[in-house]
């Protein structure tokens, strides 16, 4: 058993809201529609103020950065003349990758 979003795949079917589809030649296609950004966190600057004040070591706490992902890895499915696209929302990059081997994983058993 396998859930990709509202994609399942079990025994050699893929179930989709659409209807199920044989599984054995699907076409799986996945698509990365995230970004990770590099930003400075706002306990960072609160942090460099309070420490100013001090000494100007507080000046480091500017150097702090945090990554951030968001958005989609889109997955589509065809097969037996049908077609079925879900996003799927991620807040990292371990999540792309993880839907990333899910869909690899899914290729693998539509062999």
């Amino acid at each position: 058993m396998l859930s990709l979003g509202d994609i399942a795949v079990s025994g050699d079917t893929v179930m989709t809201p659409a209807g199920p589809m044989p599984l054995k030649g699907a076409v799986w296609t996945a698509t990365d529609m995230s970004r990770t950004e590099e930003r400075m966190p706002t306990h960072a600057v609160v942090l460099a103020i309070v420490f100013f004040l001090f000494c100007l070591l507080g000046l480091l706490f500017l150097l702090m950065k945090e990554r951030v992902t968001t958005g989609f890895v889109q997955v589509t499915v065809n097969s037996g003349g049908r077609h079925h696209s879900t996003m799927i929302p991620v807040q990292s990059r371990e999540q792309v990758m993880f839907v990333l081997n899910q869909v690899n994983y899914a290729r693998s058993l539509s062999v």
